[in-house]
């Protein structure tokens, strides 16, 4: 019997696929488990449309990511902090520290979980850092620590 999966089985295969299982897996696991349903002519083009719609959702989520990196690279983000001789600081610059000087002065909200840092910024001066916003997208913006 061929059915459309409606969540991940294992060993079977993932949620939208389209696959062959025997009569009695289907009939008795399966379909009443809400595991899949009959790959009727009906069903397979309801498949097919969902499967467009999210494409066109990802496509779109996509493009404003892309939009939201293009606006960040052209951001210089200051971000005060205490420090000594040198240029040395007293503490370190986190990611946490970077989102929030990226809200308050350039009003962007951006998960602390996104940025991506080589380590915990411990100089004054321009380092860069990086931030994903989507699956391939992601922006570097300068951040100039102060002291």
């Amino acid at each position: 019997m061929v059915v459309i999966l409606l969540k991940d089985v294992k060993g079977t295969g993932k949620a939208g696929e389209v696959v062959k299982v025997s009569d009695g897996y289907a009939r008795n696991m399966l379909i009443p488990k809400g595991l899949a349903k009959e790959a009727t002519q009906g069903n397979v083009r309801n498949l097919e449309k969902q499967k467009a719609i999210a494409e066109e959702k990802r496509a779109e989520e996509k493009a404003a990511a892309q939009e939201k990196a293009a606006e960040l690279e052209k951001i210089t983000l200051i971000v005060p902090s205490k420090g000594g001789e040198n240029g040395k600081l007293f503490g370190s610059v986190t990611s946490m520290d970077i989102a929030k000087a990226l809200k308050e002065q350039e009003g962007i909200t951006v998960d602390k979980k996104k940025i991506e840092m080589p380590g915990p910024i411990k100089q004054a001066g321009v380092s860069h850092v990086v931030i994903k916003l989507y699956q391939d997208v992601s922006a570097k913006v300068k951040v100039n620590v102060t002291v």
